[in-house]
């Protein structure tokens, strides 16, 4: 039977570090569907408040003609940027309750970006396997899925690089547990996660050296959206969450009962555009002015979203900042 969390240590335990398996054993497929650690689940919709994210902070932005004359004449002919987006819950992308257009920080820096190369936005809303074919097929020419930049991705995908994310854990305001450092601490524990994520298969990695030690294996319970996963956790159904650093971070400051412990294993997150693609470059400078005048500080403050700042975007970025 699973221990609950007070029959647990709360704090950091003395033993081994344990190192993270390498998904070997994962197709290519899935690791390139992942988001930020988030493997192939498409981001759930959440449609709470209306008001949430309206500020604009991106309006003032303007064409840059010296970034938007090295855009590929054909797409600077056309004057329309084709996105597709995951869109799911705040702060990464979702759908306001007053069936307006999405809001987000990966939608206000997609559009600045599009702003600064004087591109119209046409976005759609795609799960991370269109997103990921309608690339290759050029259908669109950009992606935004909070995408984390791995190697196995560079294979296929370009990636530019635009904030940094993390795997994050939350617990109700009644558990005990208060920091979690190494998965060797959720031995015997209940944990929720995304169905056919990173996380989870980095969680059942975890659970088999759990039982290795002689100590009870990690109970994963998998879910196919966030609300799935906060309900278990209001509900009891298990005693922590794993998933996205910025989404838990976010719904601790919007759902009561909620409380965001800390991430561990921060990674690089990218606008994704097809392999070989002349327009990773200007969406580099792009990005690169919006942290040059301002704008991009003010999208993530808007999103609580400083400590995912970088200060310069790069093409390919390694895995980790």
């Amino acid at each position: 039977m699973s221990r609950t969390p007070a029959a647990r240590p709360t704090g950091v335990r003395g033993r081994r570090p344990r190192t993270r398996r390498a998904l070997a054993a994962t197709t290519l497929f899935t690791l390139l569907l992942a988001a930020c650690g988030s493997g192939t689940e498409e981001i759930p919709e959440d449609t709470r408040a209306a008001d949430l994210g309206r500020e604009d902070v991106v309006s003032a932005v303007h064409e840059e003609s010296a970034i938007s004359a090295s855009l590929p004449a054909k797409l600077r002919e056309s004057g329309v940027l084709r996105i597709a987006s995951g869109i799911g819950v705040p702060p990464v992308a979702f759908s306001p309750e007053d069936g307006g257009p999405p809001r987000g920080v990966d939608i206000d820096v997609s559009e600045a970006v599009a702003r600064v190369l004087g591109l119209k936005v046409e976005r759609k809303h795609v799960s991370g396997a269109s997103l990921i074919t309608g690339l290759n097929a050029g259908r669109y020419e950009l992606g935004t899925a909070n995408l984390a930049v791995t190697e196995e991705r560079k294979q296929v995908l370009d990636f530019v690089l635009y904030v940094t994310d993390g795997t994050g854990f939350a617990v109700r305001d009644d558990s005990e547990l208060t920091r979690i450092e190494d998965l060797g601490q959720l031995c015997g524990l209940r944990v929720g996660t995304g169905t056919g994520t990173t996380f989870e298969a980095d969680l059942e990695a975890a659970s088999k050296e759990c039982a290795a030690d002689g100590e009870e294996p990690i109970a994963i319970s998998t879910y196919p959206d966030a609300a799935a996963h906060f309900l278990a956790l209001r509900q009891g159904r298990v005693d922590a969450l794993m998933t996205t650093a910025s989404v838990l971070r976010y719904a601790a400051t919007q759902q009561p009962d909620l409380r965001y412990l800390n991430e561990i294993e921060r990674k690089n997150i990218g606008l994704a555009v097809k392999k070989g693609s002349p327009l990773a470059e200007p969406l580099k400078r792009a990005v690169n002015r919006l942290i040059e005048d301002g704008t991009y500080a003010k999208i993530l403050k808007k999103w609580q979203l400083e400590p995912a700042a970088v200060e310069k975007s790069v093409v390919n970025p390694p895995a980790r900042p």
